[in-house]
């Protein structure tokens, strides 16, 4: 499968996204303060410091940012898939221990419920509204036990302007989308984020599968 987005995220513009996003633990921390209030570490551990993840994945890691604040976290047994060559290469220099591949969202290389929890951040709005369902169902499959997500949020499907380019991000209630399609997801968190400097919103939120036997 090939969408034009994924066209994009393969082109010189996809490298230059990694350019500008390439942070250290440290500085992605600050980068969410001041988006936030909040750093990514403190969200992550107040979605994650109770659940049992013995192995995770990131789809459309990038360069592994996320990856490696999760390891800083002392999360193991992590790994990533990314579309890009270029953030690929990159994510391996600047990691150790985390298992990045290259491929995409809508055919995960990895067998039914191989791992505890599957993420993005920042991903699922790159994917058309035609193609959405695609990667869910393969995030849903890979999936054990858990679904996690950052995404921007609206409460409606609706198209933005990404640096110039139409047809590129989308916002909605992604936690929604994934609920209906899968009714037997539990909604464990949700949380909202608003931006500091505008009206902006972001949404995390944590599903869960339900436990067989």
């Amino acid at each position: 499968m090939k969408t034009s987005q994924m066209d994009l995220w393969t082109s010189e513009f996809g490298a230059e996204y990694t350019e500008r996003n390439t942070f250290s633990v440290g500085e992605l921390d600050d980068i969410y303060r001041a988006q936030y209030g909040y750093t990514r570490s403190e969200m992550n551990q107040k979605f994650l410091s109770d659940k049992k993840i013995d192995n995770l994945l990131e789809v459309g890691c990038n360069v592994g940012n996320q990856l490696r604040n999760l390891q800083s976290l002392k999360y193991e047994n992590l790994y990533g898939i990314e579309l890009q060559s270029y953030a690929v290469e990159r994510a391996k220099q600047l990691s150790k221990g985390i298992n990045i591949i290259q491929g995409h969202a809508f055919d995960l290389p990895f067998k039914n419920q191989y791992f505890d929890l599957v993420y993005t951040s920042g991903v699922l709005i790159h994917i058309a509204p035609e193609d959405i369902s695609k990667a869910l169902n393969e995030i849903y499959r890979v999936s054990k036990r858990y679904i996690w997500g950052l995404e921007y949020y609206s409460e409606a499907y609706e198209e933005k302007d990404y640096r110039g380019n139409q047809q590129a991000m989308w916002k909605t209630n992604f936690c929604e989308l994934y609920l209906k399609q899968f009714p037997d997801l539990i909604l464990v968190k949700e949380e909202k984020y608003k931006y500091l400097q505008n009206d902006q919103i972001d949404q995390m939120f944590l599903l869960e599968k339900p436990v067989k036997g």
